[in-house]
C-alpha cells in the first residue's frame, strides 16, 4: 500500500506523455461516437482496429482500446435517454426512464445526472482497481458456479419489477427472454435446440438484435402513426442540463448503490455492464418507496443504472489485468491485445510491466476527464436531435440500426432478425407487455443454465449444493423473500380493493389502475 502513490504518480508521468496522451484521447473520441451511432458495437469497433495496435507501443495501444471501451459507454446512454433507441445493451434499462424524462421536457437534467453517475462510478472504479484489487480478487474466488446460478436466479426474480403494470406480465417476459436464451448450439452437449434448421441460428439470437429490435424498432413502429404535439427540443434549454439540488438529492443515494452494484458483478467472470445495470434498476426499483414512479420518468431509474454501467466498466480490468481472467468478449479481445504485444497479464503484471499497468490506471482518469471535457459543450448538440422532425429521424435512426447489425456479423440475417424482433416487440407494446425483463430474461438465462449444470455436475446432482456455500444461502434467502413479498402484497391489494369496492363504487378501478 505504501508504494502505490508513488506508483500511481509514475502511472500518470506515462499516461500524460504527448503520444500515450493523444492515443488516449483519439479512443475515447472513437468510443463516444460509436456509442451515439445505435447499433455500431463495441466489438466490431476493437475487431477492426485491434490490427493497427500491432505496429504501436504496448502502453499506446493499450490506452486506445481501453479508451474506446468505456468512451462507448458515455455516448451509449445520450440515444437512450433522447430517442429510446439503446445503442449498447447495457443502457437498455435507461430507456425505461431516461425517456420519459425527455418527453417531458426533462431530457437535459436526465443528461447531466447521467454525466454525474458515470463519472463517479468509473472513479469509483478506478480506486477500486489502484488499492483494492487483490482482496476483491479473492472474494471473486469465492463465487463457484452455484454461487453463480443463485446470483442469476435473484436477478430473473427480481426481473418482474422492470415490468410496467402487472407483475405476472412481468414474469411472462422473462420467460419468453429465457426461451430466446436457448436458442442455438447446447455448449454442453453440441445438440442444436430451436434453430429450426437454420444455420445462422447455430450460434443463437444476437443480443444486438434483440436489444435494438425490441427498443429501437419497436418504438420506430409505434411512432409511425403519432401524431407528435409540440417540439420537445424547443422546451429544453442549456441551463436546463444543470439538475436542481432536489434532482441531486433524490439521484444521490441511487448513483452510491449503483456503483456498488456494478463494483461487485464486474468481479465475476461473465456478468459485466449490461447485467450490473439490471440488477441495479431492479433492486433500485425493490427498495424504493415509490415503486410507481419508475418507468414514467424517475431519477433513479437513470442514475443507479448508469452509475453501475461505468462501475463495471472500469472494475472489469481487474480480473482480466490481475488474474488474466477476461470477463466478456471485449475484455478478451484487450486480453489478447496485450498478448499479441508480448505481455502476460496475470499476479505478476505489476511488478514486470509498470508501464502498462499503472499507466493504464492513470489513463482512466485522464480518459475520463477528456470524456466530460468533450460531453459538456456537446450535450447541446445532441439536444437539438430533437429538432429534427420524426418523420426524418426514425428512418435515419432505423437506416443506422440495419447498418450497426449488419456490421457486427456481416450478413443479412442478423437484419432480419432485428426487423422481425422489432415486430413482435411491437405487438407486446400494443397488447401492455413490456420488453425490457425480456432482455434481462436473455442474458441472465444462458449464465443462469451454464452454472445450474455445472454446479449439479460437481455435486453429483445433489441440489444441497446451492444452499451449502454462506453465500449462495444468501441469494437463495433473497429470492425466496423476494417471491413471498411479491405474493404477499398482492394478496393485500386484492383484500384492500374487494374491501373499497362496496364503500366508494369508483375506488376498485382507481386502484387497480395504480
Amino acid at each position: 500500500m505504501g508504494d502505490t502513490l508513488p506508483n500511481l504518480l509514475h502511472g500518470f508521468s506515462v499516461a500524460l506523455e504527448p503520444h500515450n496522451l493523444m492515443w488516449s484521447f483519439v479512443g475515447v473520441l472513437i468510443g463516444n461516437v460509436i456509442g451515439v451511432l445505435p447499433g455500431m458495437g463495441i466489438m466490431a469497433t476493437i475487431s477492426i482496429l485491434l490490427p493497427l495496435t500491432f505496429g504501436m507501443p504496448p502502453v499506446a495501444a493499450i490506452l486506445m482500446l481501453a479508451g474506446i471501451y468505456y468512451g462507448a459507454q458515455y455516448g451509449g446512454a445520450i440515444c437512450s435517454i433522447l430517442l429510446n433507441l439503446p445503442c449498447h445493451a447495457s443502457h437498455a434499462v435507461t430507456c425505461l426512464d431516461g425517456y420519459p424524462m425527455t418527453l417531458q421536457g426533462r431530457g437535459g437534467v436526465a443528461l447531466g445526472i447521467t454525466m454525474m453517475a458515470a463519472f463517479f462510478g468509473a472513479a469509483f472504479g478506478i480506486m477500486q482497481m489502484i488499492f483494492f484489487a487483490p482482496f476483491l480478487v479473492s472474494i471473486a474466488f469465492k463465487f463457484g458456479p452455484a454461487e453463480v446460478c443463485t446470483l442469476m436466479l435473484l436477478g430473473l426474480l427480481a426481473g418482474a419489477t422492470l415490468a410496467r403494470g402487472s407483475a405476472l406480465k412481468g414474469i411472462a417476459m422473462t420467460v419468453v427472454g429465457l426461451v430466446l436464451g436457448t436458442v442455438g448450439t447446447d455448449v454442453d452437449t453440441g445438440t442444436a435446440r430451436f434453430t429450426f434448421g437454420a444455420l445462422s441460428l447455430y450460434n443463437g439470437v444476437d443480443l444486438v438484435a434483440v436489444a435494438l429490435g425490441f427498443f429501437g424498432v419497436a418504438e420506430f413502429l409505434k411512432s409511425v402513426n403519432t401524431i407528435k404535439v409540440g417540439n420537445l427540443a424547443g422546451m429544453m434549454r442549456i441551463r436546463d442540463l444543470r439538475p436542481s439540488r432536489a434532482d441531486l438529492r433524490q439521484a444521490a443515494l441511487p448513483i452510491l448503490r449503483g456503483t456498488v452494484i456494478g463494483s461487485l458483478c464486474s468481479l465475476i467472470p461473465g456478468t459485466g455492464p449490461t447485467i450490473a445495470s439490471f440488477l441495479a434498476y431492479a433492486a433500485e426499483k425493490r427498495i424504493s418507496r415509490t415503486p410507481g414512479i419508475f418507468g414514467q420518468g424517475a431519477i433513479a431509474g437513470v442514475a443507479s443504472p448508469e452509475a453501475s454501467t461505468h462501475s463495471a466498466v472500469q472494475a472489469d480490468f481487474i480480473p482480466t489485468m490481475s488474474l488474466g481472467i477476461p470477463g466478456d468478449a471485449v475484455m478478451a479481445l484487450i486480453l489478447g491485445a496485450l498478448i499479441i504485444q508480448g505481455i502476460q497479464p496475470g499476479p505478476q503484471l505489476m511488478t514486470e510491466h509498470p508501464d502498462v499497468f499503472w499507466g493504464l490506471i492513470a489513463s482512466f482518469w485522464v480518459g475520463n476527464i477528456l470524456l466530460v471535457i468533450l460531453n459538456v459543450p456537446m450535450i447541446g448538440v445532441w439536444v437539438k436531435l430533437l429538432q429534427i422532425p420524426f418523420r426524418y429521424l426514425f428512418p435515419f435512426a432505423l437506416f443506422f440500426i440495419c447498418v450497426g447489425v449488419y456490421s457486427t456479423n456481416n450478413e443479412m440475417f442478423g437484419v432480419v432478425q432485428t426487423l422481425v424482433i422489432g415486430v413482435v416487440g411491437y405487438g407486446l407494446l400494443r397488447l401492455g407487455f413490456h420488453p425490457a425483463p425480456i432482455l434481462l430474461g436473455f442474458v441472465l438465462g444462458p449464465r443462469l443454465e451454464e452454472n445450474f449444470r455445472r454446479a449439479l455436475t460437481l455435486s453429483r446432482g445433489d441440489l444441497g449444493v446451492f444452499v451449502e456455500s454462506p453465500i449462495s444461502a444468501f441469494f437463495v434467502a433473497l429470492g425466496v423473500t423476494l417471491v413471498v413479498g411479491q405474493i404477499f402484497f398482492a394478496c393485500r391489494k386484492t383484500r384492500v380493493v374487494r374491501d373499497l369496492a362496496g364503500l366508494v363504487p369508483d375506488a376498485k378501478g382507481a386502484l387497480e389502475e395504480s
